[in-house]
C-alpha cells in the first residue's frame, strides 16, 4: 500500500523532544507515512500572527488531512487565540476522543480497573469564543449549543461504542440549570440513544457525574458531553489513571483529523531530555488506526505496554515497579527494542480494521418551526440608578403595545418586587413583552431602543424573545 502523507508540527517546550522520539518509534515500526513538517505556535505568534499558524501551513493540513501535533505555548496576554481551538473549528474536527486507561499495578493509581473514553464536543458551547465586555462591571461569553453539532457528537459516541465493542454511553450535562442549551444536548442524546438498543445509555448531571467519575470510574465506559465539561473531565480522568502524561487524544472531523497528547508544552522541563513521550505516542497510535494501519498501531501499542510492565519508566511515572529510569530518548529506545512483543501482565491490545475511521450520516435538518417574536430583552449599562428608578423610566416609554415585565441583575429578578439583599452590578436585563396590537415586532424593538436612548439610558445588547411552534424559546428570570 502507498504511504499516507501526514502533517507534523514539533511544537513548543517539550514538543520537539517528544515528537522526535515518537517519529523514531513510528519509523522503526515501519509506519507507512510520509511526513510534511509545518511550524506553528509560539514563534509564529511572536512574528505577529495572532492565530499562531501561517497561511501555507493550512495548505498542508488541507492536503494531507491528517495532523500529528506536539503541544504548543500560547503567549500570555490579550490578542492571542488558542491554536488548538482554531484548528479544531476551522477543519471541522467535531469529536475529541480521549481514552483514559489505568495501568495497574505498573503505574500507581487508586483506580486499577479504569477504562473510560471521553468523547467531547469540539466546536461550540462556550468555546465558540464569542465574548464582549459590556459594562464597567460585566463581561459576557456566549454558550452556543446547536442541534446539528450535538447530533454529530452524540451519534459519534454511539458509533464509536459499537465499533469498539463498548457496552454503555453516558451523557453529562447541566440541564437542571441551563434548560435550553444543556437541555437540548440531553434531549438529542435521548433521541439518538433510542436508535442503539444494543448499547446501554444513561444521563448524569455534570457535577455528581464528575464526582462519580473521580470516585468510581469503573462505573463508566464512554462519556459524551459538551466542550467545556469534556475538557475538564478528560484531564481529571487522565490524571486519576496515574498520570496525565500518558493521555493521547484524537480530534476527528468529516474529512480531517488531528492527533496529540492531552498535556501542555511544559516549558519548565523543556530541553532537559526527561519528558515522557507516551501521550504523543498514544496519539500517534490513534492516528495509525484512523488511517487504516491498525497492524502498526497494534505493534507499537503492545511494545509500549511491554516497556511499562518491564519497569522502564520516565521520571513522572517512576515508582515501586520501576527497574530502569530513563529520559525521553531512552524511553523511545526501550519501546523500539520491544517492537513485536506483547505484554503479559498488562492487557494486550488487538486492533482490527473495523476500529478505523467511520462515516456518520449527515445531521438532520428538521422543518422550520413556526417562529413568532413576542418581546425582547434589552440590556442596559447603568451604575447610578436603582431597579425602582429604572422601572419608572421603562414603564413610561412611549411605545404602545410593549410593556416592561421585569428587570434582572445577573439573572435574578430585582424589579418589580426585588429584595434589598440581592447584590447588584451595573448590568441590567429589561424584559419587554408585546401584546397583539404590535404587528411588526422588529419595528417595535427599534422603537424601544430609540425611546430608551431618548430617555438617557445606555443600551448595550438586545435578545429577541421568540416562540417556536408555540413553545417559548427563552428562559424565565430567577425568581420570576
Amino acid at each position: 500500500m502507498p504511504n499516507v502523507p501526514i502533517t507534523v508540527a514539533h511544537g513548543d517546550g517539550i514538543g520537539p523532544e517528544i515528537m522526535a522520539a515518537t517519529l523514531r518509534i513510528l519509523e522503526a515500526a515501519q509506519a507507512r507515512i510520509d511526513v510534511e513538517t509545518i511550524e506553528i505556535g509560539e514563534k509564529v505568534y511572536r512574528d505577529g500572527i495572532t492565530a499562531g499558524i501561517r497561511a501555507e501551513a493550512w495548505g498542508s493540513l488541507r492536503r494531507t488531512k491528517v495532523f500529528l501535533k506536539s503541544p504548543i505555548t500560547t503567549p500570555q496576554g490579550g490578542g492571542y487565540k488558542s491554536l488548538n481551538v482554531t484548528v479544531r473549528k476551522t477543519l471541522g474536527l467535531y469529536a475529541n476522543v480521549r481514552p483514559c486507561v489505568s495501568y495497574h499495578p505498573i503505574v500507581r493509581t487508586k483506580h486499577p480497573e479504569m477504562d473510560v473514553v471521553i468523547v467531547r464536543e469540539n466546536e461550540e458551547d462556550l468555546y465558540a469564543g464569542i465574548e464582549h465586555r459590556q459594562t464597567d462591571d460585566c463581561c459576557q461569553t456566549l454558550k452556543l449549543v446547536t442541534r446539528p453539532g450535538t447530533e454529530k457528537i452524540v451519534r459519534y459516541a454511539f458509533e464509536y461504542a459499537r465499533k469498539n465493542k463498548r457496552q454503555k454511553v453516558t451523557c453529562f450535562s447541566k440541564d437542571n440549570i441551563m434548560k435550553l442549551t444543556d437541555g437540548l444536548f440531553h434531549k438529542i442524546f435521548d433521541e439518538i440513544a433510542a436508535e442503539y438498543d444494543d448499547i446501554k445509555n444513561e444521563h448524569w448531571i455534570i457535577d455528581i457525574g464528575s464526582a462519580k467519575l473521580a470516585n468510581k470510574p469503573e462505573q463508566f465506559d464512554i462519556i459524551v458531553t459538551s466542550n467545556l465539561y469534556g475538557d475538564i473531565i478528560s484531564d481529571i480522568a487522565a490524571e486519576i489513571t496515574g498520570s496525565v502524561g500518558l493521555g493521547g487524544s484524537a480530534n476527528i472531523g468529516e474529512s480531517c483529523a488531528m492527533f496529540e497528547a492531552i498535556h501542555g508544552s511544559a516549558p519548565d522541563i523543556a530541553g532537559k531530555g526527561i519528558a515522557n513521550p507516551s501521550g504523543l505516542l498514544l496519539g500517534a497510535v490513534m492516528m495509525l488506526v484512523h488511517i487504516g494501519q491498525s497492524d502498526v498501531a497494534e505493534t507499537i501499542h503492545n511494545a509500549w505496554l511491554t516497556t511499562l510492565e518491564e519497569g522502564v519508566h520516565t521520571g513522572d511515572i517512576a515508582g515501586d515497579e520501576t527497574r530502569e529510569r530513563v529520559g525521553t530518548d531512552g524511553f523511545a529506545d526501550a519501546v523500539i527494542a520491544r517492537l513485536g512483543r506483547r505484554p503479559t501482565r498488562l492487557k494486550a491490545v488487538d486492533y482490527d480494521r473495523s476500529t478505523s475511521c467511520f462515516a456518520l450520516p449527515p445531521a438532520t435538518r428538521r422543518p422550520r418551526a413556526a417562529k413568532r417574536t413576542v418581546g425582547c430583552d434589552i440590556f442596559l449599562h447603568d451604575g447610578d440608578r436603582t431597579p425602582d428608578e429604572l422601572g419608572v423610566i421603562l414603564e413610561s416609554l412611549p411605545v404602545a403595545g410593549a410593556k416592561i415585565q421585569m428587570i434582572t441583575n445577573r439573572g435574578v429578578k430585582v424589579w418589580p418586587g426585588g429584595m434589598p439583599e440581592t447584590f447588584k452590578v451595573d448590568h441590567w436585563r429589561c424584559r419587554f413583552l408585546f401584546d397583539d396590537s404590535i404587528s411588526n415586532a422588529h419595528q417595535a424593538i427599534i422603537d424601544l431602543l430609540a425611546a430608551i436612548r431618548a430617555a438617557g439610558l445606555d443600551f448595550i445588547k438586545t435578545e429577541n424573545l421568540c416562540t417556536f411552534d408555540g413553545e417559548p424559546g427563552y428562559s424565565l428570570g430567577q425568581g420570576q
